[in-house]
Parts: C-alpha cells; sequence; structure tokens
C-alpha cells in the first residue's frame, strides 16, 4: 500500500510528531510526506527513517499556483492507494487537490479541540469552516485524536458519519524510565536530586497559558514550599520579555529556568518529577502521555482528551484557575517526596500508556482504516 501524506508544515508540534512516529512504525507501506511549506523539524528525520518527503515551499497562510500545480503533479506521479491528510489547511488543500488528482480515498487528519476568536486565528477559523462544509463530499474518512475535538466538530456541523477516532500513540522504547538521562539532564539545569523539580513542555502560545501557570506557582512559592521549575520549547527563553515580566511579577526569579526548544524530550521529561499543562485549549496532549510513559505524573487542565489520558495516575483541574492549580500542584508535591508513594505513581503512569497508547497497536488501527478505504476505492 501507498499512502501520501499532505500536512501544513513539519515544525515542532504534535501532529507532526504523530506522523513521523506512524511512518517509523509502518514500514509495510509505502509513505509518502508533502509539506505545504518547508521540511521544518521533521523532515530530515522522516528521510532517515526512508520516507520520501517533498516541500512545495509556500509560505505560511498563502497557496501559491506553482506550489498547488507540484501537488496535483506529485499524485498523479506517485498514484497512491491512499491520501492521508494532517490539519486544516492541509484537509483542504490536499483535499481538494487529491480529487482533483483522481484519488478517491483520502482522509483527513484533526487535531484541533477550539476554534475561538482571540484564541485561534481567523484564517484558520475561516478554512475549518470551509473544510465543514466540504467535509461532505471530499474526504471518505475524517481521524480524530481525541474524542472531544471529534463532539466539537459534529456539533458545529461536520460529517459525523465519516467519523474515526484515533489517539496518538508513543513509542515506548524511546520514552521510558531513564536514571541516567534524569542525572545528566537535572546537572545541566543545576537542579539537586534532593528538590523537587516541576516543568512543562510547551512552546510559547496564548493557548498554553503559561501565565496561569506561574500565577500558581507565585502562590505556592509565597506559601514557603520549595521546588524548581523548567520552562522548554520554543519561545521559552530569555528573549521572552512577557515572561521575563511575569517570572519578576511573582518573584520567581531563583525558580524559574527558561529552558527553550529541547531535541531530547525524554530526557527532560526524565528530569522533571511533575509535568504540569496550563492549557486553555488541547486535542490529545502528546507531553501529558510522553511524561506519563518515563513514569513522570501530570497535573493537567480539563482540555481535549487531557482527562482520559492521565487516567488515575495525575491530577485534572479546570483551566484558568490558579488557584486549584496550585492546590493540585501542592497534593502531587506531597507524593513526590514519599518515596514509595511517588514510585506507585510513576509505575501507574507508565503502565497506563503502556496499555492503552503503545504506538505499534495506534498504527494497527491507521493500517486497518486506510485499507478499508483502499478496497472500498476500488
Amino acid at each position: 500500500m501507498k499512502v501520501l501524506h499532505v500536512i501544513t508544515g513539519l515544525g515542532d508540534g504534535g501532529a507532526e510528531a504523530m506522523l513521523y512516529r506512524l511512518c517509523s512504525h509502518l514500514p509495510e507501506v509505502t509513505h509518502v510526506v508533502v509539506s505545504l511549506m518547508d521540511e521544518g523539524k521533521y523532515g530530515p528525520l522522516l528521510r532517515d527513517a526512508g520516507v520520501a518527503v517533498h516541500c512545495l515551499g509556500m509560505p505560511r497562510g498563502r497557496l501559491t499556483g506553482r506550489g498547488l500545480l507540484s501537488l496535483w503533479q506529485l499524485m498523479r506521479r506517485e498514484r497512491p492507494d491512499v491520501v492521508q491528510t494532517w490539519m486544516y489547511h492541509a484537509n483542504l488543500v490536499g483535499g481538494v487537490v487529491a480529487r482533483l488528482a483522481g484519488v478517491r480515498a483520502i482522509s483527513w487528519g484533526i487535531h484541533h479541540s477550539a476554534l475561538e476568536p482571540g484564541k485561534t486565528s481567523m484564517t484558520t477559523i475561516a478554512v475549518a469552516r470551509v473544510c465543514c462544509l466540504l467535509s461532505y463530499v471530499v474526504p471518505r474518512k475524517i481521524v480524530f485524536c481525541s474524542g472531544k475535538s471529534a463532539q466539537m466538530h459534529k456539533d458545529i456541523g461536520y460529517c459525523f458519519k465519516k467519523f474515526i477516532i484515533i489517539p496518538n500513540g508513543y513509542d515506548l522504547s524511546c520514552f521510558r524510565p531513564d536514571s541516567e538521562s534524569r542525572a545528566r539532564q537535572r546537572s545541566e539545569w543545576g537542579v539537586s536530586e534532593g528538590m523537587p523539580l516541576l516543568g512543562m513542555v510547551a512552546r510559547y502560545d496564548p493557548l498554553k497559558d503559561h501565565q496561569t501557570l506561574l500565577s500558581s506557582l507565585g502562590l505556592l512559592k509565597r506559601k514557603g514550599l520549595a521546588f524548581r521549575c523548567v520552562l522548554v520549547g520554543s519561545g521559552m527563553n530569555r528573549d521572552n520579555k512577557e515572561v521575563l515580566s511575569q517570572i519578576e511579577k511573582e518573584e520567581l526569579d531563583e525558580t524559574i529556568i527558561l529552558a527553550g526548544k529541547s531535541n531530547d524530550v525524554p530526557g527532560v521529561m526524565n528530569a522533571l518529577d511533575l509535568h504540569i499543562l496550563s492549557s486553555l485549549s488541547e486535542a490529545f496532549p502528546n507531553v501529558l502521555a510522553e511524561a506519563m510513559a518515563c513514569g513522570t505524573p501530570c497535573v493537567t487542565t480539563d482540555v481535549g482528551d487531557a482527562a482520559l489520558i492521565v487516567g488515575d495516575a495525575g491530577w485534572v483541574v479546570r483551566p484558568e484557575a490558579p488557584e486549584a492549580l496550585a492546590d493540585n500542584i501542592e497534593k502531587a508535591l506531597s507524593f513526590i517526596i514519599d518515596k514509595q508513594r511517588k514510585s506507585e505513581i510513576s509505575k501507574s503512569a507508565r503502565l497506563y500508556i503502556c496499555n492503552n497508547f503503545e504506538i505499534n497497536h495506534v498504527a494497527c488501527v491507521y493500517l486497518d482504516a486506510w485499507s478499508c478505504l483502499k478496497n472500498n476505492a476500488k
């Protein structure tokens, strides 16, 4: 089977990571990946995995005639059995061009769970609305990574008869407890083993709501709790004046580590004693499962399928509630400082991810869906 994937870009994001893991764990499928923009982080990684990658070089948020023609020519030349698109813009462009190129087996992929003005760009909202109309005629299947995302899209009028929910999957040989990695990363940040280390792996974005996280940490600091917190992700560095201003306001200068982007997320997750997600909106937040697979428990806001991911091995609070977030972080810290309770919840967290979100199982679900599409398109 040949599957041609169309994705908006190949930067450092959840959908991009899932695409890479899927291609890496289905060697029986010939994968061709097309980025509407550039090769980003995952282009070279996909090529190293033996996947053909094509970049159309279209500017962010803008289509070009040359790019659209190149995509049509690629589809005509590759003659894929299935076209799998990823995220709104690629669903629209890849889906329509695939139909024009004569491909009938088209599957959309949706990784959004909220479309709110002020939090989501107006361009994305407009594209999502157009996709809503086209969902009845372009794709044969629409894959959602979370149940809440599927429900939201059903509510706004997407063709729910085509829905299929496939959660993200994780390579548990990569994301696993690793004491050496833990010691190395904590040493790099200057954090002793006895100091509780909190952290959040997320790019700087209004939807990640770092403001609520910092407010909650300020509350804990003023209560006299001892801890350090590392913020990892694009934009989380000392060039970010807004973050620096709030850190100073909350008197967290000696508490917060701004680590920027990391190429060793498993190392980061192992170094943490507790991962926190303060987001306003998510679909299926990868960072929770990645942390738990490394044995790191999580406190998260109740967004997307976050509560489903953490199960009984974590704490869930409502969004935009610094006091509630602080209270639950404090509860989690009481587990962390008790070695036996920490060991128990760490084992429970990893086991839950192993049993529910292992990549080989998830890849088989995708393969079955594509096989059905291929067979029905004949």
